[in-house]
């Protein structure tokens, strides 16, 4: 294969001759909702029953105008396949997250295409090999350990409680800082950023949200940048912003220190949110479902020893009951519940021709919970996930953290960050809900309760 360097990397290509009309979509089924907002408020109000409707009146291809265009989503596990593993380079990740997360997030690994993207993900990926993923494990025990001790019996609001403990871990194992005053900064310019993306006003007007997340981003691209030239020269630590800062292409040159700088910005994004989002749901599910919670934590205490005890990098593929458990809430609330991207070129897809140009996308969250994949799927199954059951199932029947090229690079450092976090807190903690509680989830961008999750701790 030939060697890229980023310096040569190709630009993007950008699709330059106008988004399709709908004329140009008037085969395909669909609605354009309401004079000038088409269906944006219907999709903002509730994601999944929208989706749900469209699916429902017009099958598993349609048309959607949001957000100022027009859309075409695209239903099933085939579906999912098509558009992730994309063996024709049909479809541009960079023009489909660009509109949401360029402004704040540029450039990061999620947002580059083909040959660039192979290249960064290549040299990256040298962050995710076993001594510093021994590395993390070793921070993830640690940190983890101190914050169960702290939060006690009684009742939590575990959303904002497991944001916090994400954040503080992200500092330590990302960034090799103690928790103090400079890894606080760090947090708060980062928290800043990701409410801007998601922010309804896109200019940095005075006291807007995204005027605050421009200015963490500075702040972060500073830091960043300074600490970058810091570690080249006098050498770093076993965190991931060392093995980012050092990172080299397969020619041997390094990447430019402002691509070290947006690979990071990104990676904290991208791990902070989907862990935060993902063990909320876990913990939730396990409250709920107090048969699971205690047959997964007998298999952790027979692993580990018990409470106090470290779950160990080599003992991370042990845990069997846990890891499909998380699977199960990863099924239930995806993280990313939809994913977007545009069209490069026309295809087909289900019979049906679609242009050039326009914005395409998948739906995570309504495959995860089809009856064609999934017997009773709101039903909490962890044993959906053996070998057995999974052989048997389209392979893009389940994509949380994505597929094909662009696969989530730190998926095995979630899977890690979770066991360690159940190894800990369940050998400590029974985790109980009131009966009855359900609460209300925000859907969209990143599914989080909208009280928190009120849970309750019970020492063992």
């Amino acid at each position: 294969m030939a060697t890229l360097a980023a310096e040569t990397a190709p630009a993007p290509i950008h699709w330059t001759e106008g988004n399709p009309t709908a004329a140009d979509l008037a085969h395909i089924p669909g609605d354009g909702g309401w004079p000038l907002v088409g269906n944006t408020f219907r999709m903002l109000a509730d994601p999944h029953a929208f989706a749900r409707r469209m699916y429902q009146t017009h099958g598993k291809v349609y048309k959607n105008r949001a957000f100022g265009g027009w859309q075409v989503a695209m239903i099933g596990a085939e579906a999912n396949e098509l558009m992730l593993f994309d063996r024709n380079k049909i479809f541009s990740s960079e023009q489909g997250w660009g509109p949401i997360l360029d402004q704040l997030f540029p450039r990061g690994l999620m947002l580059l295409d083909f040959d660039h993207h192979r290249a960064d993900r290549r040299a990256l990926s040298i962050a995710f090999k076993p001594e510093p993923m021994r590395h993390y494990a070793g921070s993830l025990n640690r940190g983890i350990a101190q914050r169960m001790t702290e939060w006690g019996e009684g009742p939590l609001q575990f959303y904002p409680a497991i944001k916090q403990l994400t954040l503080d871990l992200a500092a330590d194992s990302f960034l090799g800082l103690p928790f103090g005053p400079e890894a606080d900064a760090i947090n708060k310019a980062f928290v800043d950023m990701v409410q801007a993306s998601v922010a309804p006003i896109r200019k940095p007007l005075p006291f807007t949200a995204m005027k605050r997340g421009v200015d963490g981003r500075k702040f972060l691209v500073d830091y960043f940048t300074r600490e970058t030239h810091r570690i080249r020269t006098e050498g770093g630590g076993q965190d991931m912003f060392s093995q980012f800062a050092t990172a080299e292409y397969e020619d041997g040159s390094q990447m430019p220190v402002d691509e070290v700088v947006d690979h990071m910005n990104f990676l904290m994004m991208a791990a902070h949110d989907t862990i935060t989002s993902s063990a909320t749901s876990l913990v939730y599910l396990l409250a709920k479902n107090p048969e699971w919670q205690e047959k997964l934590r007998q298999e952790l205490t027979a692993i580990t020893g018990g409470e106090g005890k470290e779950l160990a990098y080599d003992q991370l593929g042990e845990p069997e009951l846990t890891e499909m458990a998380f699977k199960e809430a990863l099924r239930h609330i995806p993280p990313v519940p939809s994913m977007p991207r545009r069209a490069l070129k026309a295809f087909e897809y289900a019979g049906y021709e679609i242009p050039a140009g326009v914005g395409v996308g998948i739906n995570i969250h309504m495959v995860h919970h089809m009856e064609e994949y999934w017997d009773s799927p709101y039903d909490f199954d962890p044993l959906r996930f053996t070998a057995d059951k999974v052989k048997a199932r389209h392979k893009y029947a389940w994509v949380p953290f994505g597929g094909g090229a662009h696969m989530c690079l730190g998926l095995h450092f979630a899977y890690m960050q979770i066991k360690i976090l159940m190894a800990h807190m369940l050998t400590r903690y029974r985790i109980e809900v009131a009966d009855g509680y359900d609460p209300a989830w925000q859907a969209w961008p990143i599914p989080k309760p909208k009280d928190g999750l009120k849970i309750s701790l019970k020492k063992i």
